[in-house]
């Protein structure tokens, strides 16, 4: 517990001014800084982390896992029947699509600047990042060139109501309903999320996902709020001895399944009418269209699938598996699938699986995206002890990364962030930290202002959940102690009250770098193209330091790299490519995938398609078995810059 105020980075930087990192063969001298750091660890020795009452809900976690890669990648969980969990966090578990990505924003500040550049279906160009351009991008203070507070976001779905499910369809019923913003001319475009896509590989590390933390550590089986939402219930029968012979009645029940954020983000955009789903859908909607269907019918799957390859139906169409219900059945308890009698949800009657439906996709999905580690990098063999594995330049990038270009900072520990759960072991989930205006406030560790976009544009975690509760544990703590306690089932571990400053408006949840080369756009916004770009805003001192000075981290600040140590510091990063990552290979193999980039046609007219909606313009990423593609098949990343 910090009882004192901390200069920056003295919350958790307690070594002698001066360190030598040995690893194995390789000794790194890193210079005298202001605080010294420990050596990082490989991810390899980073514990995955899982509920610790698993137990209690799966029964085959294999079956499961399986399960959960299915959903990711079925397309039949858009309302549309053609937008997949995956359809964003195709390419090293982010989406690098370019064309009808463009947003004004989560509170619409970039409603101008977005119809400045042609606004829906329009193409990015190279040329449009970095979003926020200077006459001098070594200097945050020289002459602003251009400033577009748009974000680079990923589409979704189209603007619709939804009207029911189509028994052994994959698309809803739906209605149209016309969108003010993305359309061109009369037909309605894919809508395009108001923050960027950030990659799902590693994101088990994360104590809270999405940008603004917002996905719980603690899933209810419903939705991502976990203990803030009171009202939140799954069913669990209960055997009734009756005279026609045992009867399994479902009762309805509270959930409370620990380290469990990526259940609570999974469960979030599959119902989100801007990302995957028509407005009004529930999950037993969903529950009920999904489990009559055979997995990944349509789709190809690779015989040497690493998690599918033993289930793939004989024609390499999907699984085997008569039905979604087959795989839920196997995968889970029967204490959550097997009454007897149905429920009324929302007035509607349905069975339990279907009720529970929550239950399983996020789950399933938590324990499918725990396998995408990449832990294989030049970077993990170098803290190995193999010293050739980094390049005389990326060592040199390396040194800049715990010294003078402070990126450890932020981005400490195996999984090279603040935010991960393996951090609260050696931090705190709030410290004290001197800001960028000299004064002293709580924050959330892992999550920063780093002035990319103003304040004003966006939260991050500084907002607040549906029940008017604020996202941020130093916002919960300071509004009541015994909420932060109850809701994160932890004792907060700094001393906030009502009188306690705090600085969280505008911070988001920093990520981790691995893969980084290959996961363009960057930041929260997207708007930056090329990590040269990233270096550059880090080295002048972020683009929006003074206009959000109150809740600035006190570290962005001008760098004074030459452009030698920028080149080698974008080196390093360069090295922290997982090769199986760049080449789909185990396990981040993966089911075939019709990407949609955009619709035919421009910013000025668009091609109506057969179902009379605007045509989408597609492509096929095809199915890919354990061993990856091969260097001429690697698809192209963002802009085909990276």
């Amino acid at each position: 517990m910090h009882l004192s105020p901390q200069t920056p980075r003295q919350r958790f930087f307690r070594r002698s001014l001066t360190t030598v990192f040995a690893f194995g063969a390789s000794a790194l001298a890193v210079q005298a800084q202001t605080n010294a750091v420990s050596p990082p660890a490989p991810l390899s020795s980073a514990s995955r982390p899982e509920p610790s009452n698993l137990s209690s809900f799966v029964a085959d976690k294999a079956a499961a896992i399986a399960l959960g890669k299915a959903l990711f990648w079925d397309l039949r969980l858009g309302s549309d029947g053609k937008t997949a969990c995956a359809s964003c966090h195709f390419s090293a578990g982010a989406d690098p699509r370019s064309k009808n990505q463009l947003s004004a924003g989560t509170n619409g500040a970039g409603s101008a600047a977005m119809a400045q550049l042609g606004g829906p279906n329009y193409q990015f160009k190279a040329s449009d990042f970095p979003l926020h351009q200077l006459s001098d991008p070594g200097n945050r203070d020289s002459a602003v060139l251009r400033s577009l507070s748009v974000v680079a976001g990923s589409q979704g779905v189209l603007k619709e109501q939804f009207q029911g499910i189509q028994p052994g369809q994959g698309a809803d019923l739906r209605q149209p309903v016309y969108d003010p913003v993305f359309h061109v001319g009369a037909l309605n475009t894919r809508q395009v999320t108001g923050r960027n896509a950030p990659s799902v590989i590693n994101a088990v590390f994360n104590l809270r996902n999405f940008w603004d933390g917002r996905a719980q550590t603690v899933f209810n089986g419903v939705n991502g709020w976990g203990k803030r939402d009171s009202s939140a219930r799954v069913y669990k029968t209960t055997p009734v001895w009756t005279l026609s012979g045992w009867q399994y009645r479902p009762q309805a029940t509270s959930v409370v399944i620990n380290d469990a954020s990526l259940a609570s983000q999974a469960v979030g955009p599959v119902l989100n009418p801007v990302e995957m789903t028509a407005a009004g859908r529930i999950f037993p909607d969903l529950g009920r269209k999904m489990m009559a269907l055979r997995p990944l019918a349509g789709q190809a799957v690779a015989a040497d699938d690493s998690v599918l390859g033993a289930r793939r139906h004989a024609s390499g169409d999907g699984l085997s598996a008569e039905s979604y219900a087959t795989l839920v059945r196997t995968a889970f308890r029967p204490e959550w699938w097997n009454a007897t009698s149905n429920l009324t949800v929302d007035g509607k009657s349905y069975n339990q699986a279907e009720a529970n439906f929550s239950l399983f996709f996020g789950l399933a999905l938590q324990l499918y995206q725990a396998t995408l580690v990449s832990d294989q990098t030049p970077y993990d063999r170098y803290l190995q002890g193999q010293s050739a594995a980094l390049t005389t330049q990326q060592q040199q990038g390396f040194a800049l990364f715990v010294g003078k270009g402070q990126c450890i900072n932020c981005h400490g520990g195996a999984a090279l962030t603040n935010a991960s759960i393996h951090r609260r072991l050696v931090t705190d989930r709030m410290s004290r930290m001197t800001m960028g205006d000299g004064r002293v406030a709580v924050y959330d560790e892992g999550f920063y202002n780093i002035g990319v976009t103003r304040t004003s544009d966006d939260p991050g975690v500084g907002g607040k959940d549906p029940f008017g509760y604020p996202l941020s544990y130093s916002g919960l703590s300071k509004r009541s102690l015994l909420l932060f306690n109850a809701f994160e089932l932890a004792i907060a571990d700094e001393i906030v009250t009502p009188l306690t400053r705090i600085a969280v408006n505008g911070a988001f949840k920093t990520p981790g770098l691995r893969n980084v080369a290959l996961t363009a756009p960057y930041f929260h916004n997207g708007g930056m193209a090329t990590l040269e770009q990233v270096v550059e805003f880090y080295n002048r001192g972020g683009n929006f330091a003074r206009a959000n000075i109150a809740d600035l981290d006190a570290d962005i600040k001008p760098l004074g790299m030459t452009a030698a140590e920028r080149a080698s510091l974008v080196a390093f990063l360069k090295g922290l490519t997982d090769d199986r990552v760049r080449r789909h290979a185990a396990p981040f193999d993966h089911p075939s995938l019709v990407v949609h980039g955009g619709h035919v046609g421009d910013t000025s007219a668009v091609s109506v398609g057969s179902d009379g909606r605007a045509a989408d313009a597609s492509w096929l990423l095809p199915a890919i078995g354990r061993g990856g593609y091969d260097a001429a098949r690697v698809p192209a990343g963002f802009l085909g810059l990276n």
